[in-house]
């Protein structure tokens, strides 16, 4: 049986395509609900790929994750917290933009000793 928090690899590619032209600069903003579906399922496939609770990782205003192996956190602010807006998260999550980059860069907030994704991205490659 199929985990809650697994995700079709066809149905987040298709996630990804619909807003990739956007990723690329060559097209508008894409719809919201586009973007909050790309953003949704690639945070669910990240937890599904880096199972755990140690590190949040945080996209607002869609979604938020707990994975990565580790200590449990349980109660008021997590000890590792990675924080991105959308179009980050998916150049990261796409293999657009490098983690090292992406935090040398003030892209991404990443606090704590585990809170480093490099391992687990690209999540798809278009």
């Amino acid at each position: 049986m199929a985990s809650s928090r697994s995700v079709d690899p066809g149905q987040l590619r298709a996630a990804v395509l619909v807003i990739s032209p956007w990723l690329q600069g060559d097209a508008p903003d894409p719809a919201r609900a586009e973007l909050a579906a790309a953003v949704r399922l690639s945070l669910r496939a990240l937890a599904a790929d880096a199972p755990g609770r140690a590190v949040e990782v945080r996209v607002p205003p869609f979604a938020a994750v707990q994975c990565v192996e580790g200590l449990r956190h349980t109660r008021g602010t997590p000890p590792n917290v990675i924080e991105t807006d959308p179009r980050t998260w998916l150049e990261l999550a796409t293999g657009r933009l490098d983690w090292t980059t992406a935090v040398a860069d003030g892209r991404v907030s990443a606090s704590g000793t585990r809170a480093d994704l490099s391992h687990w991205l690209p999540l798809v490659r278009l």
